[in-house]
């Protein structure tokens, strides 16, 4: 009988999640859904020194946003917790007394000044990256070098105490990646990782893989990073008999910066101008804040959206995917082994997708708190929706439904002066006061019927579209540019309008008379 497809996300809570660890945990929750199986979230909050506060309630907050809900995790519990790994701890001294009296294992004393010397030793040998491993633990402090009575007095005395793995000598350790295909370590290369620290916490490589084991994950999908690392955590599983719980691992391709050298970083974020945080980050040391994805505008569906094509490939032409189908389309076996470029245009691509796809209701719904705030006053719903509508295909982030037309919430802007200088003609003042009086009389005020008006003006004239569209336009947003000029007037409603034309017409005026002076 097959065991329950068991995968699990393990961030460490040292500061904000990076959108390549917001990756890590798609592909997992992918295949866990695409197997019927379970996606657990795991704190791997061992490492006191760098833990920073507020990193794990921002990771539950990340995978609460982009609605990858975790089927176990601290929040939630489960029957295999705790979910913290600082809560564990009396669990892994259990596990690391066995492989320590199975010979797995050995106590070592080394003081730092101990470490350090030996490696400038080796370095003066022609070492080029010396390694406490078998080729010097005889010469070191530690339980397999003294005798048993020093061993015991040092343990009693209690300082300067890990333990290490016990590294095989003159052994292969071969596992299949499903990313990678067959991977291949020599023991002999392995230095003996120090599996628990002086304070009594677990290493990552320990912790892990008890963890591991007692969660029953059955999939370990990481990203390559931890490759090199993978062969002491096979030793691991084999040092504890382990050997029918090996899990199947996946080593995921690196995210790569846009130029293509180099594992993308935060810093890449900050120079570049771009989000590599799903959410904003308030760096407190560096009095920095890091803009996240979803304080720009992005929807969460293309979020993952956008991830989900950072490595891997449906093998079609689809590129919109929507979680469920996502969770239906996802293969392992077609995830990249090479690098994928951090592409932000591409990011801003999928989110116009997506918000030219949701209902304007829903896209009203998104950001109406915002359009309220910015505009100081209470803004009908129904009004939001249809300038939705209006807006939806000329954004590519929430927040632009703001920037490109916040005209449409106050008529508190500044006149693009270049505009009018160039296109705005003196003796075309008495056509805009004609319209002004035509509008006036306009009983059905529709875009259809406005339009009707002006072009007919335009024609019985003689006039062009360009004499009078760019500086109605003007008029209405300050700038020769938006939406649908008609469609807007509509929007605005008949009294907004012909109060801004009135008010756009005598700028022109005085922006005229000063330049003919």
């Amino acid at each position: 009988m097959s065991r329950e497809v068991r995968v699990r996300f393990a961030p460490s809570p040292t500061g904000p999640l990076h959108i390549g660890g917001v990756r890590t945990a798609l592909y997992n929750y992918l295949i866990a859904k695409k197997l019927g199986g379970k996606f657990i979230l795991r704190i791997e909050d061992t490492d006191k020194a760098r833990y920073v506060k507020g990193a794990e309630e921002y990771i539950v907050e990340t995978l609460d946003w982009l609605g990858l809900a975790p089927d176990e995790s601290p929040q939630k519990g489960g029957n295999y917790g705790p979910y913290r790994q600082s809560e564990r701890k009396n669990i892994y001294n259990e596990y690391v007394k066995q492989l320590i009296n199975n010979g797995h294992a050995y106590y070592a004393f080394d003081a730092p000044e101990a470490l350090e010397e030996m490696r400038t030793k080796r370095k003066q040998e022609g070492v080029h990256s010396p390694k406490y491993d078998q080729s010097v633990r005889m010469s070191m402090k530690n339980s397999l070098a003294l005798s048993p009575d020093e061993t015991q007095r040092l343990l009693k005395k209690g300082k300067n105490i890990v333990i290490r793995l016990k590294v095989p000598e003159i052994e292969q350790i071969t596992f299949e990646d499903e990313v990678r295909g067959l991977i291949v370590f020599e023991s002999n290369e392995l230095d003996d990782k120090v599996l628990l620290k002086g304070d009594g916490m677990p290493t990552y490589h320990l912790a892990n893989v008890v963890d591991d084991y007692l969660m029953k994950i059955t999939h370990v999908i990481r990203g390559e990073e931890w490759l090199s690392s993978t062969g002491h955590h096979v030793l691991l599983y084999r040092a504890f008999g382990w050997h029918d719980n090996i899990p199947k691992f996946a080593h995921l391709p690196l995210i790569l910066k846009p130029q293509g050298s180099g594992k993308l970083s935060k810093r890449d974020g900050a120079k570049f101008d771009f989000p590599v945080f799903p959410l904003d980050w308030s760096d407190q040391k560096e009095n920095i804040v890091f803009a996240g994805f979803r304080e720009l505008g992005f929807l969460p569906e293309a979020v993952l959206n956008f991830l989900a094509f950072l490595g891997w490939n449906p093998g079609s032409e689809k590129e919109l995917f929507e979680l469920k189908e996502l969770e239906e389309a996802f293969d392992s076996k077609k995830i990249t082994k090479s690098g994928a470029k951090f592409n932000y245009d591409k990011a801003k691509w999928y989110n116009q997708q997506f918000i030219i796809k949701k209902s304007n209701a829903d896209l009203a719904a998104l950001i109406y708190d915002k359009i309220q705030k910015k505009s100081g006053k209470k803004i009908e719903f129904k009004y939001l929706e249809e300038f939705c509508a209006l807006m939806k295909e000329r954004v590519m982030t929430l927040n632009e439904f703001w920037d490109e037309g916040f005209f449409f919430f106050t008529d508190s802007f500044e006149y693009d002066d270049k505009t009018i200088s160039k296109k705005y003609k003196i003796e075309n003042q008495i056509h805009f006061e004609r319209l002004i009086r035509s509008f006036k009389k306009t009983k059905s005020w529709t875009a259809s019927n406005i339009e009707h008006t002006i072009k007919s003006y335009i024609t019985n004239n003689e006039l062009s579209f360009g004499s009078i569209f760019p500086i109605l336009r003007v008029f209405l947003s300050g700038v020769a540019k938006g939406p649908d000029l008609f469609s807007m007037m509509e929007l605005l409603g008949k009294d907004e309008t012909l109060n801004r034309m009135n008010r756009g017409l005598a700028h022109c005026v005085i922006i005229s008379s000063k330049s003919i002076s």
